[in-house]
């Protein structure tokens, strides 16, 4: 039996989706795609990395010739975490939620 990829966390500000790999932990995965849900109804676009994720990313990129090369990385909905892990991913999700809300932050998901 397959295991589900989505993984949902439950926050008394939030709720958050990630979205794991087949092969992803949820305690050290170091690149996941999120939707932060707000109790208003709207949706908010992450991509969590750790710098270490995005290294490998770039360094792939030189071998594989995409982004010039690994010239570059760009991503509209990045979040840069300094560690793994989907707790380390919501903690981000609560600092934007305080510090006040995804509006300008992260892209918001149209219904």
């Amino acid at each position: 039996m397959e295991s589900d990829p989505h993984l949902l966390v439950e926050d008394d500000r939030f709720t958050a989706l990630f979205l794991l790999g087949a092969d992803d932990r949820a305690e050290d995965v170091e690149n996941a795609d999120a939707e932060l849900r707000l109790p208003d109804g709207t949706r908010w676009s992450a991509t969590f990395m750790t710098l270490r994720e995005i290294a490998a990313v770039m360094d792939r990129w030189k071998r594989t010739g995409e982004a010039a090369g690994g010239a570059f990385f760009q991503c509209p909905d990045l979040v840069v975490v300094p560690t793994g892990g989907v707790a380390a991913m919501t903690t981000a999700f609560r600092a934007i939620v305080d510090e006040g809300g995804p509006e300008g932050v992260l892209p918001r998901l149209e219904d």
